[in-house]
């Protein structure tokens, strides 16, 4: 089943959230590799594709997990939450609709 795991960042988490990046995105790309991942990406803080300093709010991955259990287990290990650059992380069941 696919889960959506929505997470929301801390304040002022860029520096945070660029030095682990590299980790996060290393996990990211297990998932894609194993065929699970539909999207991932950040939440800009404004209106804009490339944000600069204003950063991020957050971030959205779909992906696929054998249950709600082992997603949130995924979701607890993200090295962003280690850093400390995610305040709150929720994960919820997603059905895809469209395309």
């Amino acid at each position: 089943m696919l889960y959506a795991i929505i997470s929301q960042d801390t304040e002022d988490s860029l520096e945070k959230r660029l030095a682990v990046r590299p980790a996060h995105i290393k996990r990211l790309n297990q998932l894609k590799e194993a065929g699970k991942l539909v999207l991932a990406g950040p939440h800009p803080a404004i209106d804009s594709e490339d944000p600069g300093t204003a950063g991020f709010t957050g971030s959205l991955i779909v992906a696929e997990f054998d249950s709600l259990k082992h997603a949130q287990a995924w979701a607890d290990t993200d090295p962003y939450i280690k850093a400390g650059v995610y305040q709150q992380v929720m994960v919820k069941p997603f059905k895809r609709v469209l395309p």
